[in-house]
């Protein structure tokens, strides 16, 4: 990366060096392109926005040039972080860089620079720390209580450092003890961890293969109740019922719903009148609902 020199309003700096920043928070050079700074150089012109910015007023276009520009110039540390994460996940670069420039925001708005700690020391945990709670936040995916992601990262530590040192996968005991828990909390975590991925319906399953690998996908072979099962029972709740009934109400209940009849239809059938047919109707139906719920 070239090193260009910011343009000033006031200040020099080609001619000053950028040290003794703490004498020269008068006015702050102007810079047109943060990403030609050196990291050197842009480490020692933060100190000296920082050194402005206490004394400015929020909300002042000074205040938002320095703040913008401490941004700007130290974008390179959220890069630097994200670049742990790539392979995290579903998260995309560009995701994980916004969350990132969230948590150097923060970190800009945080910092003390009386505290003589570097910069990029303070910055870089609470980048690292905003980028995790997205994941933590965002990667699940079913909803779990925060409690149970936070033991889910426990208990991936510790099942990884037990499988190194007893080159086998640990018990349910085993992790218990690790971790200080009970089994039924392990038995929990691991429970829920279940809800970290989703896999896709779509994905080949099962045992069944046409020899060219084309396995049934997870959605043909998944388990469902069938809606007809509940009219089954239905059905055969209704038949001892209906044996009760006499002739006539047996007759009506079959031109009616079985041959799908009006009651007008009905009462011509029958030499009655269909309000006589739908008095009928009415009764029989109340005889056989009774029945059913009695049954139950």
């Amino acid at each position: 990366m070239s090193t260009a020199t910011p343009s000033t309003r006031r200040i020099d700096t080609e001619s000053q060096p950028l040290d003794n920043v703490q004498d020269r928070v008068g006015e702050l050079p102007w810079i047109e392109d943060t990403e030609k700074i050196a990291p050197k150089d842009a480490r020692e012109l933060s100190k000296l926005f920082f050194a402005r910015l206490r004394v400015l007023e929020e909300g002042t276009h000074e205040y938002q040039y320095a703040r913008n520009t401490l941004i700007e110039m130290n974008l390179t540390l959220v890069r630097f972080a994200a670049r742990r994460f790539r392979n995290r996940g579903n998260g995309e670069m560009e995701d994980i860089i916004q969350v990132g420039t969230i948590g150097l925001i923060k970190a800009i708005d945080r910092f003390d620079l009386s505290r003589e700690v570097e910069f990029t020391s303070f910055a870089i945990p609470c980048i690292v720390g905003e980028i995790k709670r997205f994941f933590r936040d965002t990667s699940w995916a079913v909803h779990v209580p925060r409690r149970l992601q936070e033991l889910h990262v426990e208990l991936t530590k510790a099942k990884e450092e037990l499988t190194t040192r007893l080159d086998r996968r640990p018990s349910v005991a085993e992790l218990a003890e690790q971790l200080g828990l009970s089994e039924d909390e392990v038995v929990e975590g691991l429970i829920a961890s279940n809800g970290y991925a989703a896999g896709s319906l779509d994905t080949p399953g099962g045992s069944a293969d046409d020899g060219d690998g084309n396995a049934p996908a997870y959605a043909e072979i998944l388990g469902d109740s069938d809606p007809a099962i509940e009219l089954v029972e239905d059905l055969n709740a209704l038949a001892p019922l209906l044996d009760r009934l006499d002739d006539r109400e047996r007759h009506i209940i079959e031109l009616r719903f079985g041959q799908e009849k009006t009651q007008s239809q009905i009462g011509e059938e029958l030499g009655i009148s269909q309000m006589h047919v739908s008095r009928l109707l009415a009764r029989t139906l109340k005889k056989l609902r009774t029945g059913m719920l009695s049954d139950r």
